[in-house]
């Protein structure tokens, strides 16, 4: 018997050694961008963020230095997406698997796209999948007015155009982030409004501000909600 204990011994000690040779797992690298240089809504999407981090995947969260603390005007669009490009350039060295812009209105997409070899995912175009794959039925709810126009036309230019009913709850990017009661108030009456006047069976977020609070205003509201940042960062991860 000794020596069939001492053949079962040999054959762990060498699959042990094999285990131990073998390479380790490679970690997927995601480099995540806020374009805006609100550290709260940063916060928000390293909170998410954090939820997928393991063994395997990796999301490093940054913003830049300057630039606008919320994103409204052409300007502030215009200043973004420079400095969102600013900071994908300065990255390159580092050799990230995948990059997400955390804003939707998916300013510097293509111009990202076409300065890197992996997948550049941005928020609407993420969000507008996830949403859809649960219902045609859905219905986007943005933070201030000034964001419509802007949405509508992306809804176009990704074929939702006729699909979506797009609302604003009147309330800031700051002010949402920080999910105070009057502002989740007003949230939740566009949301609700969305579900009961247009027909919504799902609703999508539509600001980095609301980034992390999909499955509170869902289980308020009796629909699903999808948080289009967290689209944008599941498929990036390659869990969606």
């Amino acid at each position: 018997m000794a020596p069939d204990r001492d053949l079962a011994a040999g054959d762990r000690q060498r699959a042990m050694n094999l285990a131990s040779a073998a390479p380790a797992a490679r970690v997927r690298r995601v480099l995540v961008i806020n374009p805006n240089t609100n550290p709260l809504v940063t916060a928000r999407v390293r909170e998410v963020c954090q939820r997928y981090d393991g063994p395997q995947l990796h999301f490093e969260v940054i913003n830049p230095e300057s630039g606008p603390f919320s994103i409204v005007s052409d300007e502030d669009k215009q200043q973004a997406e420079v400095n969102a490009l600013a900071l994908i350039r300065q990255h390159l060295p580092q050799h990230h698997d995948a990059y997400v812009l955390a804003c939707f209105d998916d300013l510097a997409l293509q111009a990202a796209r076409h300065m890197v070899l992996v997948p550049v995912i941005g928020c609407c175009e993420a969000g507008i999948a996830a949403a859809r794959a649960v219902s045609p039925a859905l219905a986007i709810v943005t933070t201030v007015a000034a964001a419509l126009p802007g949405i509508r036309a992306m809804m176009r230019r990704y074929g939702a155009g006729d699909l979506a009913s797009v609302r604003a709850a009147g309330v800031g990017v700051d002010e949402a982030a920080r999910s105070a009661p009057d502002a989740h108030a007003r949230l939740m009456r566009a949301v609700e409004a969305s579900v009961q006047e247009d027909g919504a069976r799902v609703v999508l977020l539509a600001s980095g501000g609301l980034t992390g609070q999909a499955e509170r205003i869902g289980r308020e509201a009796g629909v699903p909600v999808i948080d289009a940042v967290e689209a944008a960062l599941r498929r990036a991860g390659g869990m969606s």
